[in-house]
């Protein structure tokens, strides 16, 4: 069966690189993780590519669901990173050897750009699907209008953005 390959291809390969990512973990704890991984990446697989449909409509290309994804993630890793260290977790955004005194500034410090994390990565998902694709659909909007424009000049001037197009499509998928 077709779909039960893809199924088990998907549930083969996203382990390994969580394997790499949370190296230190015990079997267990890591194939807790694997779900919710596996899920955020069959998502992400399965909805990018949709906006390569013409009049369709990327859902990761909505600025809500992107920072929804992101923020969820962030508060998940921030939660799981308090139940294994503890307070011991702000200590992470120390430098070794900074003097007490200064300890508390410097984790306010870092702990600012940390919570940021998150806005980012949904700002930049969400820029990067929409750039793409509308790049795309405008190019591809241009050259249809200019190929039925009944001039042989418009028609001839029309191969150049017909190219761009279908080179833009390539990375595009490859993209999505």
């Amino acid at each position: 069966n077709a779909w039960q390959s893809l199924v088990e291809l998907i549930h083969d390969f996203v382990p390994n690189p969580v394997n790499e990512q949370i190296g230190g973990l015990s079997g267990n704890v890591k194939q807790k993780f694997s779900p919710r991984i596996s899920v955020t990446f069959t998502f992400s697989l399965f909805r990018n590519p949709q906006g390569m449909i013409p009049f369709s409509f990327t859902v990761t290309s909505h600025f809500l669901i992107t920072l929804a994804l992101s923020f969820s993630i962030f508060i998940g890793i921030t939660i799981v990173g308090f139940q294994r260290h503890g307070l011991h977790f702000f200590s992470f955004s120390l430098p070794a050897g900074v003097p007490l005194p200064l300890a508390p500034f410097l984790v306010l410090l870092e702990l600012i750009p940390h919570c940021f994390r998150a806005l980012s990565s949904g700002i930049r998902l969400f820029a990067n699907m929409m750039a793409g694709h509308s790049s795309v659909k405008i190019l591809s909007g241009s050259a249809w209008t200019m190929l039925f424009m009944n001039n042989l000049l418009y028609f001839i001037g029309d191969l150049g953005p017909l190219f761009i197009v279908l080179a833009l499509t390539g990375p595009e998928l490859g993209v999505a």
